[in-house]
């Protein structure tokens, strides 16, 4: 356990969590909504620092991230809990279970990541944001070796906490589940307004952003649902790339996966206020990045193969010159 930051003690040894919009206070003994900050006798502790029940080696277009380091493999660890409640959560066996873990000191992972000729940790898996005092520590430790940070987030978090992790990271990848603020709030245990702040934080502070939206049947595959999203992120900046994930049955929720078609559908609705727009897990269903100028495929890809092909070392498309949103 570490003792937690940003939480402000109560009268009769109560705390109240300030890292995300819940603001859970807590009796002694309580255990937030996240299920992992817990006080104990008036103060707030982090249950699972250090923790990791998830680590692997991946390609960094796993997390997804199609725009950052393209082709290269990324320390990817997890740990467990979440301050949101998606029914169809796609990793509900670490985020809402308590799942085997090994311990890692901060200094241990970057130590790793450098021994396994990573170019950096991913954050991801479960929810970053809930082990906010490990990752903040890892992090500093692996900006002090030279190494990239990567954060796969909700992005369901306070402004101050995030403002802090934004000085030690790279690279984010941040959920839009809907552009429907009552279904944040009622079905997914969020708040889509804080979300999307901190998507525009994250982008002004020069981090580099994409955007995955899981794409579920029924709950936000409509194509008002995804071009208010697009033409959102548009209005920020149109070269920030969008991933259209394919749903698939999962805890709590046992629909069809995604229709195909819709996911076409869609597709181009997006692509009407972007400039990339990806399909995710739909192999060979627009992978490939294309110059939004001239239409030369510049990134070949078939699943995590990756083939950089019209590229020059600058970034820009080599047929004509235009720069493409690539962060080397």
């Amino acid at each position: 356990m570490r003792e937690a930051l940003f939480f402000e003690i109560l009268k009769d040894d109560k705390v109240r969590c300030d890292l995300c919009p819940h603001h859970c206070v807590l009796k002694n003994g309580q255990v937030g909504i996240c299920g992992v900050r817990k006080n104990i006798e008036g103060a707030l502790y982090s249950l699972n620092y250090g923790q990791i029940s998830a680590i692997s080696v991946d390609p960094i277009e796993k997390k997804p991230l199609f725009h950052f380091h393209p082709g290269s493999e990324i320390l990817s660890v997890g740990s467990w809990g979440c301050n949101m409640s998606c029914p169809f959560c796609q990793n509900w066996e670490i985020s809402h279970a308590i799942p085997h873990v090994r311990d890692f000191s901060p200094e241990q992972l970057a130590s790793l990541a450098k021994d396994h000729n990573s170019f950096g940790i991913a954050y991801t898996y479960s929810e970053p944001v809930v082990w906010f005092e490990y990752v903040l520590d890892c992090a500093r430790a692996a900006m002090k070796d030279g190494l990239n940070n990567v954060l796969v987030t909700n992005g369901f978090i306070e402004e101050k906490p995030f403002k802090l992790l934004t000085q030690y990271f790279s690279a984010m990848n941040i959920d839009v589940k809907s552009f429907n603020p009552e279904y944040y709030r009622k079905v997914l245990g969020g708040q889509r307004d804080v979300v999307m702040k901190n998507v525009e934080t994250a982008q002004k502070a020069g981090i580099h952003v994409e955007i995955t939206t899981l794409v579920v049947p029924e709950d936000n595959d409509s194509e008002e649902e995804i071009k208010g999203i697009a033409e959102w992120l548009g209005s920020i900046d149109r070269s920030i790339p969008l991933h259209l994930s394919r749903y698939f049955p999962n805890y709590k929720y046992d629909r069809p996966p995604t229709d195909l078609d819709d996911l076409e559908k869609l597709w181009h609705a997006a692509k009407a206020y972007l400039d990339y727009v990806y399909v995710g897990n739909v192999l060979g269903m627009h992978e490939d990045t294309i110059c939004p100028k001239c239409g030369k495929t510049v990134i070949e890809r078939n699943g995590y193969n990756v083939n950089i092909v019209g590229l020059d070392e600058e970034g820009s498309c080599t047929n004509c010159g235009y720069p493409i949103a690539i962060r080397k």
